[in-house]
């Protein structure tokens, strides 16, 4: 893996996080136990501070990064999908942040919510629990509530992924 300190700044990676080697963590990034950080992701915690929770996934292509004013934390068991982008927000515990989405400063996205593929979630935009926000710019569906445990498959076969490829990943060439 890649890992970076930048001055004083260091990231803290639990001893059960899995970065893989071709994912970039740099500066004030927190990782927790059972954290994923997989291929091409970079978590650039250089002004401010990036904190991930335990068991969340952060998938390939993937951008985290903050600003002096507004941290990144990312709550326990949340997925956040291909090529998506959070910069300096705040997301609950057990979200889905869907492949190529954007989640703009000082958003804040609800435990369980879902921020769909693709969809841009503007500047300090809220999305309460347990709904799903869809569309450029993102806006909140009405009349729809979310499923508790809708990313618990991901969640496990993410973390079972982990440990697979911390034993098995090999480089060929």
């Amino acid at each position: 893996m890649t890992v970076y300190a930048l001055g004083d700044r260091e990231p803290d990676i639990h001893p059960t996080a899995y970065v893989h080697p071709d994912a970039v963590v740099i500066g004030a990034v927190t990782l927790g136990a059972g954290v994923s950080v997989w291929p091409g992701a970079v978590l650039r915690g250089d002004y401010g501070t990036i904190t991930v929770g335990q068991d969340t996934n952060i998938q390939d292509g993937t951008v985290v990064h903050c600003t002096p004013i507004h941290p990144t934390v990312i709550g326990a068991g949340c997925v956040v999908g291909h090529n998506a982008h959070v910069e300096g927000a705040i997301i609950g515990d057990a979200c889905l942040i869907a492949s190529g989405s954007v989640v703009l400063n000082g958003a804040s996205i609800g435990s369980g919510a879902i921020v769909g593929a693709g969809a841009v979630v503007p500047f300090d935009a809220v999305v309460p629990e347990r709904r799903m926000a869809l569309g450029v710019p993102a806006k909140v569906r009405e009349g729809h509530e979310v499923e508790e445990g809708h990313v618990d498959v991901n969640v496990a076969m993410y973390r079972a992924n982990a440990e697979y490829y911390r034993g098995a990943l090999r480089v060929l060439s």
